[in-house]
């Protein structure tokens, strides 16, 4: 058995496909995984099983669209997975505290990274490494320019972001499974 961590995007975002914890922890359960968790209620899915990823996606997907008839991006990684985004972050660690990371489904075709990379905003730090897109703005996320569904649709990819606080306890809750 394999620990994994989904990370749904796009529920109970803006009152949008509300999916209440209760109701996660439900339907992971229905699907057979092991020593499953639930962090906060926005899809951050941590559990045990044997299946491979793509399995994996498909399983939940397919879960997901009986119960509430909803098509989501799900990206699945591994605990190391998510240990290797945040060794990577090419920020400064006070910087770094304070980033977002935008998990993309693949890493991006040459040619559309540099296409991407020319994308700049004031006050707003973008680098892409591999399957990441690395986010810092230094006035706050929620004031910000940038838009991770542009950034889905040049590079070609699925994409779902979260902060370095819901990375970590990410990465410290699939310790104790």
């Amino acid at each position: 058995m394999t620990k994994y961590i989904a990370l749904l995007r796009g529920i109970n975002v803006g009152g949008h496909k509300k999916f209440t914890k209760a109701q996660q922890l439900e339907v992971l359960s229905s699907l057979g995984y092991e020593n499953t968790n639930v962090y906060l209620h926005t899809g951050n899915w941590i559990f045990k099983t044997s299946e491979n990823k793509e399995k994996i996606t498909q399983t939940i997907s397919e879960a997901i669209q009986i119960k509430f008839g909803w098509e989501l991006p799900i990206l699945v990684l591994t605990p190391l997975e998510i240990e290797r985004i945040l060794q990577n972050c090419p920020f400064s660690e006070e910087k770094k505290v304070k980033s977002y990371f935008v998990i993309l489904s693949e890493k991006p075709s040459d040619r559309l990274l540099k296409e991407v990379s020319s994308i700049q905003y004031p006050n707003e730090e973008i680098i892409i490494i591999d399957n990441c897109i690395y986010f810092y703005a230094s006035k706050g996320y929620g004031r910000t320019k940038f838009n991770m569904d542009t950034f889905e649709k040049k590079l070609n990819v699925k994409a779902t972001s979260r902060n370095y606080r819901t990375m970590t306890k990410l990465l410290e809750l699939s310790t104790t499974l």
